[in-house]
């Protein structure tokens, strides 16, 4: 008998097909133990509690709130968990991002004008340095109080060679006061009183 098909479709091999395989027991049996695990876990789990993740230190602990009364807001704390991330640890900031604080005509300049950074933040071009600066920060007037403002303050006026003196809470309060009725930041170099 001769085959009709031509030489080239006999050397070739049968298309594949696919065909049922189960998926393997082992393999079932492991996703269902795995998801059982899951649901006791989360029955059982408390999240209440804090995560006991990260380097141990409270939201108090971050946040520079006082301990015991008379005890000072500590300002280093506030500085490490709301200003490190973009002004780094050292006080250095960023290169062409974020302007450094350390050695900063800002920092060492009028404390009311500090005051009124910490705030109502800064937006667009700001001169550190002879370097300009355009970016922006946000204002910390809801979150932080004029104790707490004063306390991060004074310690940037205090740490990498700055030298200039602590700004107390009263000038913080005036400085509020005074700016109130301001809904906006300020507008950089533009709009900031010189810093002398």
């Amino acid at each position: 008998m001769v085959s009709n098909t031509p030489p080239q479709q006999r050397r070739e091999n049968p298309d594949p097909h696919e065909e049922r395989n189960p998926i393997p027991w082992p393999l079932l049996i492991l996703v269902a133990l795995l998801v059982g695990f899951g649901v006791v876990y989360i029955a059982y789990s408390r999240i209440d509690t804090p995560s006991a993740w990260g380097d141990g230190r409270s939201r108090a602990d971050l946040e520079g709130e006082v301990k015991t009364a008379g005890a000072a807001v500590d300002g280093g704390a506030l500085y490490a968990s709301l200003c490190a991330a973009c002004h780094q640890p050292t006080g250095l900031g960023l290169p062409g991002v974020f302007p450094p604080l350390a050695g900063s005509e800002w920092v060492a300049g009028k404390d009311t004008t500090a005051a009124a950074i910490v705030l109502h933040g800064i937006t667009g071009a700001v001169t550190v340095k002879g370097t300009v600066y355009n970016g922006a920060m946000p204002a910390f007037k809801a979150q932080l109080s004029d104790e707490q403002i004063a306390a991060v303050l004074s310690h940037v006026r205090s740490q990498w060679g700055n030298s200039a003196a602590a700004i107390t809470a009263a000038t913080v309060a005036q400085v509020r006061e005074q700016t109130k009725a301001r809904s906006e930041s300020f507008a950089g170099d533009k709009e900031l009183p010189p810093h002398d």
